[in-house]
């Protein structure tokens, strides 16, 4: 074996990253001759998949001898030095051809491109939006969406007389896409949006940030919340094809700038709630000029506003909400948030919540099981990185990556700083494994935003993709004259199964090498062939439709996950899938997650080839359980609370 250079590069900013570094089978290569003050180097275990793996095998000199080895290596084997990645059965099924997503958002007739408004005075909103919503609006089964648009900053400004005019004649807003989708006799599959927004009655003109999706008042159709720079929107979804407005009526606006939002029943009483995340007390009144070290004027960070504090809405069941912000104590701490995710990090059966923020400590709002909510992330090891330094927290999700049955946490981060993994060691307690899972490097590359933990090629391993785009102008794309210097490529990352993760982005698909300045990334199967395909948003830019090519290749569950009377999805179920080798994998039924979007709320679990699920279970939300046996793959399945499906 012979150690050879991965993907992301070992050297950036004249450091050595040595888990960069991953092994590959070499033959005819020689080892050249080490001093002979080095003691043994560790034998090489199979189990060694990143240089640390031996280094915590080692004591300092042979730490020493290890070093000197890699060097040695380095220079004979330098024609071997170029990508390396592992393929999975899936992909190595792909055509020559064929990348594992294709960009089809043409094809599918999703045709929007999101307005930003800029005009020059560097206004920090401009670069921070806008989500996207995947979610069956319409009950026909298949995942419609909905994608946040923004707006002008000042009141005097016209949307066509900004540095990128709007040019259509109907003034920006939200729009509402409905999935025609058609499946022939021969399986074959077509997917065609149409734009149904007028129809629908969502009329959102404000400066809008993302979106979150759930059933309010439990009748069975999912309803949007839009957050905004400004005023919140709620709409309640009438079963016709229709949204009524009913912020006011609900008492569920926030005015201030609202960026992520999560659904969740954090009291067990059957109705969901809502948690609001703040961004920054921003006006275009008191936003200061702020400059690049070039001294060359750029956007600020949001240290130069204040925290305004995050909002949490409790359902009362009666079409109303009640702001329980201090009642419920998350207004104990403070923190410019962007992303939210909610489950259950303990493992006691109530959920918690998990706010990241943008250069403060993150918080991890553990549920006290009483209406109140306490704030453990520092002594949780969940606030801060490994170094004890806060980061700019932008996407965050969390999921079992590990398969130890706790959900880890991963979030976003600016370049120069690495996205970081907490994984989760049990009863909430975590620990910063960006480093040994080989997350450190190709995060400290990029911007990161959309993120999420999905299994993209069905071998029950939960992967990652992110999507990325600076936040400060780029020097080298203002060299080639980019008029929106701030685009970045878009990273996927496999789950080796052992604890890492190796960058595949050279079988993901041409769109992830477009430099774009990518914020949102909604996660689910539009096609209902029974793999993960992913929409993204571009600031200024246009929304992407990626669809998956490989996980349909490898077996697979789909549930959707329901209360007793068949009506809303049970956001927050658990679902355990015991194996015929007795492999346990855990998923939950969320919409949550990634960055200002809603995913598909269904339970989409790869199993790998030729697997065969002895016992399905279920723990739903208010703590009861069911079982089923032996149930039928390869298709999606309605569970009701209480029942088993036929």
């Amino acid at each position: 074996m012979f150690l050879k250079r991965g993907s992301e590069g070992p050297r950036q900013r004249g450091r050595w990253n040595w888990d960069a570094f991953i092994y590959q089978p070499a033959t005819n290569l020689s080892i050249p001759k080490i001093s002979h003050w080095c003691r043994p180097v560790p034998k090489i275990s199979s189990q060694d998949h990143f240089v640390s793996d031996i280094l915590a095998r080692t004591d300092l000199m042979a730490r020493m001898c290890l070093v000197v080895t890699l060097f040695a290596l380095l220079i004979p084997a330098g024609p071997c030095l170029g990508p390396t990645h592992f393929l999975t059965n899936a992909q190595s099924e792909l055509k020559k051809d064929q990348s594992i997503f294709d960009e089809v958002t043409e094809k599918v007739g999703l045709r929007f491109k999101h307005y930003n408004g800029m005009t020059g005075k560097f206004f920090l909103p401009e670069i921070m939006g806008a989500g996207v919503a995947l979610f069956d609006y319409d009950n026909d089964g298949d995942l419609d969406v909905y994608l946040v648009q923004g707006s002008v900053l000042e009141p005097a400004d016209k949307p066509g007389n900004t540095l990128f005019p709007w040019r259509d004649p109907v003034p920006p807003r939200g729009r509402l896409f409905r999935n025609d989708l058609r499946i022939d006799k021969n399986g074959a599959r077509t997917i065609q949006f149409s734009d149904v927004t007028e129809k629908s009655g969502i009329l959102a003109t404000g400066y809008g940030m993302g979106v979150a999706a759930g059933d309010i008042n439990n009748d069975g159709w999912t309803d949007l919340y839009l957050t905004n720079l400004g005023s919140n929107q709620m709409y309640l979804n009438k079963g016709d094809g229709t949204f009524a407005d009913i912020t006011r009526s609900s008492n569920s606006d926030d005015p201030r700038w609202t960026t992520s939002a999560t659904f969740v029943d954090y009291d067990r009483d059957g109705w969901l709630d809502l948690m609001v995340v703040n961004y920054a007390e921003f006006s275009p009144a008191n936003s200061p000029n702020c400059y690049a070290s070039t001294t060359a004027r750029d956007y600020c960070t949001p240290k130069v506003f204040r925290a305004p504090g995050n909002r949490l809405f409790h359902n009362l069941g009666n079409g109303k909400f009640a702001d329980v912000t201090a009642a419920s104590a998350v207004d104990k701490e403070f923190g410019h948030g962007l992303g939210v995710i909610a489950a259950d990090f303990n493992d006691d059966g109530w959920p918690d919540i998990y706010v990241a923020n943008d250069g403060d400590p993150n918080q991890l709002w553990m549920n006290q099981k009483n209406g109140t909510f306490k704030n453990e992330a520092l002594l949780a090891g969940a606030a801060v990185n490994r170094d004890g330094k806060a980061e700019a927290g932008m996407g965050v999700d969390a999921a079992d990556f590990d398969a130890n049955g706790t959900d880890d946490i991963f979030i976003t981060h600016l370049m120069d700083e690495t996205n970081t993994l907490f994984m989760n060691l049990g009863d909430a307690v975590f620990e910063d494994r960006t480093r040994e899972s080989g997350l450190g490097m190709p995060g400290r590359r990029f911007t990161g935003f959309g993120t999420l933990f999905f299994d993209y090629d069905n071998d029950s391993w939960l992967d990652l993709l992110v999507v990325n785009g600076a936040v400060q102008l780029l020097p080298e794309l203002i060299r080639k004259g980019d008029p929106f210097p701030l685009g970045q490529p878009k990273q996927l990352f496999r789950n080796t199964g052992k604890g890492g993760f190796v960058e595949v982005v050279d079988q993901a698909g041409a769109n992830f090498l477009a430099l774009e300045v990518s914020r949102g990334a909604a996660f689910g199967d539009l096609d209902n062939d029974g793999d993960t395909d992913v929409l993204v948003t571009n600031n200024n830019g246009p929304v992407r439709v990626l669809l998956n090519n490989a996980g349909s290749r490898n077996q697979w569950l789909g549930l959707r996950l329901v209360s007793k009377d068949g009506g809303r999805d049970l956001l927050g179920a658990k679902v355990e899938v015991v194996t015929a080798n007795k492999a346990v994998l855990r998923r939950r039924a969320r919409s949550d997650g990634s960055y200002l979007s809603a995913n598909d709320p269904r339970v989409l679990v790869g199993l790998g080839k030729d697997a065969r699920v002895d016992t399905l279970r279920v723990r739903w939300p208010d703590g009861s359980s069911n079982e089923w046996k032996s149930p039928p793959l390869n298709r999606y399945h309605t569970w009701k609370q209480g029942t088993v499906p036929k």
